[in-house]
């Protein structure tokens, strides 16, 4: 018997993943491929191109294609590439934590942009597409998720408003706002931009799909993570406990505060706000290997305070729920039982995550009413009870920690609009 099914498709730091989902929303199956660093290096298109190819290859071998009913597609936030004429990629990419060198791109966005705005800096997209406009031969200027997609149309797409935010899109006035012009972008680069949900094309029967099947706009990476788990109403949060520590609460309203290093993306009618602390998994490596937390974490009592004031970090510096380059760690006085110690840096990261959801209430983010927890530190029990007992909200399951899933649930919602 057919099944209806929506295509996400996740394009990463180090590969592509493919999701299906079923109309009630179960993730039928998971295709995957590497980025094959051998052929060239991370940030070259053609080998987001190849990798794209292979696991959908994989995925049209396991599933029906007549099946599939919607495609949409996430990247990674802020990374940019230059097209010539014939829509092909002008040399690489300038990936999402690439910097420009010249000085003066960021200078100039700065006398012009808004406090507010996500365009700040040598790493935003919009200092990456003043800097890749002056390529030889450039026409247009695309984000990796639109270029993805317009692999699958065979014709140039609209961007989305949540991957074209750090390109300097405005999504309260839902336009790229005057003030860009100043700053030395050519304007006429840029793709459109509609909202998330919103169909943008169809695919031209290439790469082994079926023509005519709607392409709808989608999100970043980090956005598909969140929608992804299953989280979907004001007050529901998600905190990806990897290296860094990455808060996001969706919200009624945009929050928008650099001086905490929080931003919104918007998402349809709602808005997924928060930030990334420096602190977490990284820190707690720079003491303990993941064994030894694994081991020692048995040993800890997560319903009694430590007693210890600790802010781990990495190194200096940190970006929310406070924002200061200078920062230093605080792990000090460090106590004699490694298990005690290590009982304080995770109550300490607890509490700045604890922070991060004060620091969101305070300006005007909804209450916390469940939280959703993906990343390696997801699986420590330990930790979660700590941090549900200082966060006062319950701990909700995670529906699917592939961003491909997230993406595939905006493909339904698109689906779900048109019956």
């Amino acid at each position: 018997m057919n099944q209806r099914l929506a295509l996400g498709i996740d394009v990463g730091t180090s590969g592509v993943r493919i999701a299906a989902l079923s109309h009630d929303l179960n993730v039928v199956v998971v295709t995957k491929a590497a980025m094959d660093l051998s052929t060239g290096p991370r940030h070259d298109p053609a080998v987001w191109s190849r990798a794209l190819t292979e696991a959908l290859s994989s995925m049209l071998q396991t599933i029906d294609p007549r099946e599939i009913d919607a495609i949409c597609v996430d990247g990674t936030s802020g990374t940019v590439l230059a097209l010539d004429q014939d829509d092909q990629p002008l040399g690489t990419a300038l990936m999402y934590n690439d910097a420009v060198d010249d000085p003066a791109i960021p200078a100039a966005i700065a006398q012009v942009a808004p406090r507010q705005s996500a365009a700040h800096g040598p790493s935003s997209a919009l200092s990456r597409s003043i800097a890749l406009q002056t390529r030889p031969g450039v026409v247009r200027i695309t984000h990796q998720a639109d270029w993805i997609a317009e692999r699958l149309a065979g014709k140039a797409l609209p961007s989305d408003e949540s991957n074209a935010l750090k390109t300097g899109y405005d999504p309260i006035a839902r336009a790229w706002p005057d003030w860009m012009a100043a700053t030395g972008i050519e304007m006429k680069l840029l793709p459109d931009v509609v909202a998330t949900g919103t169909k943008t094309g169809v695919t031209s029967g290439a790469l082994g799909l079926p023509s005519g099947i709607p392409i709808v706009a989608g999100v970043s990476d980090g956005c598909a993570s969140f929608l992804a788990t299953g989280a979907s109403r004001p007050g529901d949060a998600v905190t990806a406990l990897g290296t860094t520590l990455t808060l996001k609460l969706l919200s009624e309203r945009p929050i928008f505060a650099p001086e905490f290093g929080i931003y919104s993306h918007r998402i349809g009618s709602q808005w997924l706000a928060g930030g990334a602390s420096n602190s977490g998994g990284g820190a707690l490596a720079a003491h303990f290997t993941p064994d030894e937390i694994s081991s020692l974490s048995d040993l800890i009592d997560p319903d009694v305070p430590s007693g210890f004031d600790y802010y781990p970090l990495p190194g200096p510096g940190e970006r929310f729920p406070v924002n200061d380059p200078d920062l230093e760690p605080r792990v000090d006085p460090r106590p004699e039982l490694p298990q005690a110690f290590l009982h304080g840096l995770l109550e300490g990261i607890a509490k700045i995550e604890q922070l991060g959801f004060e620091r969101l209430a305070e300006l005007g983010g909804p209450k916390l009413t469940s939280i959703r927890t993906v990343g390696g530190g997801a699986g420590n029990r330990i930790w979660t009870r700590m941090r549900t007992r200082l966060l006062n909200a319950p701990e909700a399951a995670v529906a699917s920690g592939e961003a491909a899933a997230g993406s595939a649930r905006i493909a339904w919602t698109f689906l779900k609009g048109q019956t």
